[in-house]
């Protein structure tokens, strides 16, 4: 929530735009944020928004490009525990506002998508477009595997709409469904940081940006962790497993254990934790570990051959119950 709050406190802050973009604007605050009503059989524009701030930009935008007077009310949460939110109504001049933004057509029918002026419009307009769609209805949650930058849509036809003026822009952006409601969502970090540039939130982009990366160090951080702590518990495990057939190797075959495999369990149970390359270098002369590793092998081998002919348990009955021989 606070990220979404940063990005609409800075996006609203954006002065000095051309007309047209203004345009685009305001219209998808419109589109986005309420829509068209009829009231006493005349034709009412209305946009429902949550900051006292940005109700006064669309009242403003609408007053200096299309020369109407909105009124501003004060109205509750839909839930009741939203806080106060704030409506920008057109009545007596709505139907002429309406015609003007694109959202009735010329047969007096509403626009279920967004005017197909806005949306092939110029980049700065489609950004603008944008901009009015998040500001309406947008949330971006904090970096993670979760991340998502998305508008809750008044229509599957609006979110279309929206798709393809991200697609104009080069962002990879999806409609779905939510709980049966549409939605336009972008989840890549990349596009997720070029789309809030884009829309001009520049401060908020480079913070999320930050948060991501630092995320992501960490994470790679603790899957290093994670990884040399699985193989530390893999490597303990294995000498063990290797100690407990070796001694029972040697407790089967007795004296009949040829020297220099004798040699080599010995040196074994001696440096419990050692590698083979370890073992090696403390044989005397030294071995290489593929000449350690074959001496042990040959003398469980040899053990288990000797208990089964016996009918005596081999060296792997030796092994802790928990542990993969």
């Amino acid at each position: 929530m606070a990220l979404t709050t940063d990005v609409k406190a800075e996006l609203v802050s954006i002065r000095n735009a051309p007309p047209t973009v203004r345009v685009a604007e305001v219209t998808a605050v419109l589109r986005f944020a309420g829509g068209l009503h009829s009231i006493a059989n005349r034709v009412a524009v209305e946009a429902e928004v949550d900051a006292e701030l940005l109700a006064r930009r669309v009242a403003r935008d609408l007053a200096e490009l299309f020369g109407v007077r909105p009124e501003i009310a004060q109205i509750q949460g839909a839930s009741g525990t939203d806080g106060a939110r704030y409506a920008v109504r057109v009545i007596g001049a709505g139907e002429t506002l309406a015609r003007q933004t694109g959202l009735l057509d010329q047969r007096r029918r509403p626009v279920r998508g967004l005017p197909n002026r806005l949306t092939t419009g110029s980049r700065e307009e489609l950004a603008g477009l944008w901009r009015g769609a998040f500001l309406a209805a947008g949330a971006l949650s904090e970096p993670g595997r979760s991340a998502v930058l998305e508008v809750a849509c008044p229509s599957s036809e609006a979110a279309m709409a929206l798709v393809g003026a991200a697609h104009r822009l080069g962002i990879a952006a999806k409609a779905r469904e939510v709980r049966g409601l549409p939605r336009v969502v972008v989840r890549e970090g990349e596009a997720i940081r070029a789309l809030l540039t884009v829309m001009g939130a520049v401060r908020t982009a480079a913070a999320w940006e930050e948060m991501r990366q630092r995320r992501e160090v960490r994470a790679g951080v603790n899957r290093l962790v994670n990884f040399d702590d699985a193989n530390l518990r893999r490597s303990a495990q294995a000498a063990v497993a290797a100690c407990a057939r070796v001694e029972r190797a040697l407790e089967i075959l007795g004296d009949d254990v040829p020297d220099h495999l004798r040699t080599a369990g010995e040196l074994r149970l001696a440096h419990r934790d050692a590698s083979l390359d370890e073992l090696g270098h403390h044989a005397d002369p030294p071995m290489t570990k593929d000449a350690v590793a074959g001496r042990i092998r040959r003398l469980l081998a040899m053990a288990d051959k000797r208990a089964q002919a016996e009918g005596i348990p081999g060296t792997e009955s030796a092994v802790p119950a928990g542990i993969d021989v």
